[in-house]
């Protein structure tokens, strides 16, 4: 590892640090430490959500994808962006407000709790498992990118990379609470966006140009330049159905609650998707011509997940490989960090707040929620040593299981008044084990990606379910009314 690259890599790990320590200072209570007192600005939250989002895969998982598929692999990222997109929405401002007028619910089955008038905790509970099973899963798969970029670049050994990258990750984590996550991750995005337009612009540089270089990927393997090469109709749809997955996802429906105002989010929409499509074209098109280039070069990549590192390493003098470096860390660090602090949250509002310790205080509750983010951290590393797991492959499990536990869930209780709690609870436990049993099997219709079927079985369950038992309450058809004219007023 030459001097200037790891003078550059740790500036950037000292900056963040930095950041998490200054809103040690600033966090006085539960409601700062798990959503930054509903303050960020539209910009904040636009490249907190999108970074918190893309995690390590945006710049290890999906490169990888396209350097071993070709371009196949880019109805993944169709799907994506659909899903991201009607997520802004159709979920975004709906959620915000909701959450705000329901006793200012602070996590996400706080607002279910309130929503649903659940007095006995049971959906607060289910809600709070699945989201600790899923993220340890999610966050494991951060780690695993973490010791990849540590083991590639700095020769260390898989599980001392996999103890440094965990210990930079919690340590601003652990200090700042939202606030840092979020500045933090608004400087990892733009950081990300950054690395993503330069190196596919130098890779295409230096194979000739933009001709030059589709010339040499047919070269290779022509079926690299076909959208439909070795995909089936259920592949395909199994990629573009990654984009249900949007709206289950608690890391990024928590950036919607914390934005200052709703009228903000327009235009915390339109920075997000640009950058979103900014990014997802660079990491395709890293992975697509980084194939020629190493080709080209007689390079022998072993593992198709570090195309971008090793194009880091060969491309650009230290000083700037340090940089785009950084910016591997910046995509698993800002979703490992949301993660964390999600999965802290639950823990420390609905489990040991509302359910074992209701009169414990603010600074009580501040530092057992540091401490949570600690032991949710150690039961991740511990599913991370594994050297050989693909980032890919833990991401898309977590995924499904969020988006399909949560997901049609999220979108009825903003949208279907005859919504209860009975139906929540079934709707979040079929999604699970559809996923779970799904993944399971394979073979015939069980190739599918497992979050479309789970999605599917959950929303109907949650409609059946509600239809079939008690009628939804006064208070609470008023409660979905009155957010309905909040809704209707801010459109005028």
């Amino acid at each position: 590892m030459q001097t200037p690259v790891l003078i550059s890599f740790s500036l950037y790990i000292l900056g963040m640090l930095a950041i998490g320590i200054y809103f040690y200072f600033k966090t006085y209570d539960l409601n700062d430490y798990v959503l930054g007192g509903r303050g960020l600005s539209p910009s904040v939250t636009a490249l907190s959500a999108g970074a918190s989002d893309m995690s390590g895969w945006l710049l290890l998982g999906l490169p990888g994808m396209m350097y071993t598929d070709g371009i196949v692999g880019s109805w993944i990222a169709i799907g994506l962006i659909i899903g991201a997109f009607l997520n802004w929405h159709y979920v975004a401002k709906p959620l915000r407000v909701y959450t705000h007028y329901l006793n200012d619910a602070i996590t996400i089955p706080d607002y279910f709790s309130s929503r649903f008038e659940d007095k006995s905790n049971v959906l607060r509970i289910v809600t709070a498992i699945v989201i600790l099973l899923f993220y340890t899963l999610y966050t494991s798969s951060g780690l695993v990118g973490g010791a990849k970029l540590f083991e590639a670049s700095f020769g260390l050994p898989y599980d001392t990379a996999l103890i440094v990258g965990s210990l930079i990750i919690v340590s601003y984590t652990f200090l700042g609470g939202y606030n840092a996550v979020s500045w933090t991750d608004f400087i990892q995005g733009i950081l990300m966006m950054l690395a993503l337009v330069i190196t596919p612009s130098v890779v295409i540089f230096e194979l000739g140009g933009f001709g030059e270089a589709i010339s040499a990927i047919e070269a290779i393997n022509p079926s690299h330049l076909n959208f439909f090469s070795g995909a089936s109709f259920i592949g395909i749809t199994s990629l573009m159905a990654w984009g249900l997955g949007y709206f289950g996802q608690p890391h990024i429906l928590v950036r919607f609650m914390s934005i200052k105002d709703a009228q903000d989010i327009p235009t915390a929409k339109n920075i997000g998707m640009a950058w979103m499509i900014i990014s997802v074209i660079g990491s395709l098109m890293v992975g697509f011509f980084g194939l020629a280039y190493v080709s080209a070069n007689g390079i022998d990549l072993q593992d198709s997940e570090k195309i971008f590192i090793t194009l880091s390493q060969l491309l650009f003098n230290p000083w700037i490989a340090g940089f785009l470096l950084a910016a591997i860390l910046a995509a698993i660090m800002s979703t490992i960090d949301s993660q964390l602090l999600v999965s802290s949250s639950v823990l420390t509002r609905d489990i040991y707040h509302a359910v074992l310790r209701k009169e414990a205080s603010d600074s009580e509750l501040v530092w057992v929620g540091r401490f949570t983010v600690i032991i949710i951290a150690l039961i991740a590393w511990a599913l991370s040593l594994d050297s050989n797991s693909s980032v890919l492959s833990l991401v898309s499990y977590a995924w499904a299981g969020f988006g399909a536990a949560f997901g049609p869930l999220i979108i009825l209780s903003l949208y279907y008044k005859g919504m209860n709690k009975s139906g929540a609870i079934a709707g979040m436990i079929v999604g699970a084990l559809t996923v779970i049993i799904w993944k399971q099997l394979s073979g015939g219709i069980f190739e599918v990606y497992e979050l479309l079927p789970g999605f599917i079985f959950a929303f109907i369950a949650i409609i059946l379910i509600s239809k079939a038992t008690l009628r939804v309450s006064i208070k609470s058809e008023k409660d979905f009314d009155d957010v309905q004219k909040l809704l209707t007023q801010d459109k005028k």
